[in-house]
């Protein structure tokens, strides 16, 4: 029960995958080549993720390092005149007595690998004997601080506490606030260096944001790298099946019509056998069919001869029921002689295709059971003449009406036309078939008993000769038992494919 299971989710599931070679080889290359752009693209962002952040570290740490060398050199007004001019976010710089209390704590120096990162190229840069405090803190948000940013605003200069240098707000620029002034909640770097004179200077410096920017160009380059491997999958996979899809093509001819022309042995070595390997069957075939047609037909031409003397002998009976009898079984003989002959030749095309008038074809037919006695009527009417071999159409539809006629006493031709196909149905009102030899019947020389037997005429060949002719020019012949009594055959030409 569960490997039915199994196998019925697998089958589903085998449902959605393209159904040709074609088709499923381009999914395939496709699939792998997006999954390895996308690990590619991962690795890529993680990468460039490291590097911009040791190229944001390195970038602050020397930065921060020029101006503690800067400020140590200058006295207490030049520093003031330096600060209004450096302190300009991203890297905010203020003088203290002291560093925060939270900063000489421990346990609050860790901020993460970017802070260890970047205090160890400032102690590389500034040397060993310089105190260094590193801590994360989040932007300050309480109200207070958003009332001075306020009043800094309004007076255009600054404010703070003891100290011109020591409060937590600073204008580097008319209107521009220098300060504290980030987006509430942001994680800041916040970093304490000891000058020469013992002053601290505080540097909160907001993270890159270069490395949250989306990678457009690595994006991009990787979209045309990928369009440029599916073009190259998609020629790739083409010039593989191509000549599956011919040999293909060429198979169906030759199931068709065996005189179509050979397979061009063109392409790799493995196409060209291929090719070579089909056009030595096909060669064989007709070989094959050439030879027992013409066995056939030289049977059928020696027989000529005696059915002659038999019918020139039958006519001197004087018993005109035994002679009637004889010349029956004579017909049938020469009707059996010739179907054989015809389904031996085959019934491929020997002319070419034109438009013809199946109204007017049926028409015809019609007029030729009537003066047979026989009853059929024809329902519908076509869109427009249909391209094909007119001699073959009208065996094809002779037979089926002739076998409706034959076992149901009269016969119903429906015309059922679109831009698509051509559907002829010949109805009648026979016994039907046994559902099982609803195919049975095209096999040749199959009749079936007792209902249909020798007594009705035929040869057993009428229902082949019409499939093969429908087959030639791409259609379909087939049987089903109508429900109000009677058979249906169904004949479908389709409008859009040329006759082999």
């Amino acid at each position: 029960m569960m490997s039915t299971r199994k196998s019925t989710t697998l089958r589903g599931a085998l449902r959605w995958l393209p159904q040709t070679l074609f088709g499923r080889l381009l999914l395939v290359l496709t699939g792998g080549l997006v999954l390895a752009q996308l690990l590619s693209a991962g690795l890529s962002l993680a990468e460039r993720e490291d590097l911009l952040q040791i190229a944001g570290g390195h970038q602050q740490a020397q930065r921060i390092a020029d101006v503690v060398s800067l400020l140590d050199s200058l006295g207490p007004q030049e520093r003031e005149r330096v600060l209004a001019v450096l302190s300009v976010p991203p890297l905010v710089v203020t003088l203290h007595d002291a560093p925060d209390a939270g900063a000489a704590d421990a346990e609050t120096r860790s901020g993460g690998p970017h802070a260890m990162m970047v205090e160890a190229m400032l102690r590389a840069s500034l040397g060993s004997d310089r105190s260094v405090l590193l801590q994360t803190d989040a932007a300050p948000s309480d109200p207070w601080a958003r009332a001075d940013e306020r009043a800094v605003r309004r007076s255009g200069g600054m404010m703070g506490g003891p100290g011109m240098m020591g409060g937590p707000w600073m204008m580097g620029s008319p209107g521009h606030m220098v300060g504290g002034g980030w987006p509430a909640g942001t994680r800041i770097l916040r970093v304490h260096v000891q000058l020469r004179d013992g002053r601290w200077a505080r540097f909160d410096a907001a993270p890159s944001a270069t490395a949250a920017t989306p990678p457009w160009r690595l994006v991009l380059s990787l979209a045309v790298l990928l369009a440029a491997a599916l073009g190259l999958s998609y020629v790739a996979v083409r010039w593989v099946t191509r000549p599956l899809h011919q040999l293909a093509v060429a198979a169906e001819r030759l199931g068709r019509n065996l005189n179509v022309s050979p397979m061009e042995e063109t392409g790799p070595l493995e196409i060209r056998q291929a090719a070579s390997a089909f056009n030595t069957m096909q060669a064989r075939l007709t070989r094959f069919v050439e030879d027992r047609t013409r066995m056939l037909a030289a049977m059928s031409h020696d027989l000529k001869t005696p059915l002659t003397r038999m019918r020139l002998r039958a006519e001197l009976l004087d018993d005109d029921e035994l002679r009637e009898r004889f010349e029956a079984d004579l017909c049938e003989m020469q009707a059996m002689v010739q179907d054989a002959l015809d389904f031996m030749r085959g019934v491929h095309a020997q002319a070419p295709a034109q438009p013809v008038d199946v109204d007017a074809m049926l028409v015809a037919l019609q007029a030729d059971q009537l003066a047979a006695k026989r009853s059929v009527r024809i329902e519908g009417r076509t869109i427009g003449p249909y391209v094909g071999v007119e001699s073959l159409l009208r065996r094809c539809l002779t037979n089926l009406v002739d076998n409706a006629v034959s076992y149901g006493g009269e016969a119903t031709v429906r015309v059922d036309d679109n831009a698509e196909r051509l559907i002829l149905r010949v109805l009648d009102s026979g016994p039907g078939i046994p559902q099982d030899d609803l195919e049975r019947v095209f096999e040749p020389f199959l009749r079936l008993e007792p209902s249909r037997s020798r007594t009705t005429g035929g040869t057993g060949l009428g229902l082949t000769i019409a499939r093969d002719i429908a087959r030639v020019h791409g259609g379909e012949i087939s049987l089903k038992n109508r429900s109000e009594g009677g058979l249906e055959a169904v004949l479908t030409l389709p409008r859009t494919r040329a006759v082999a």
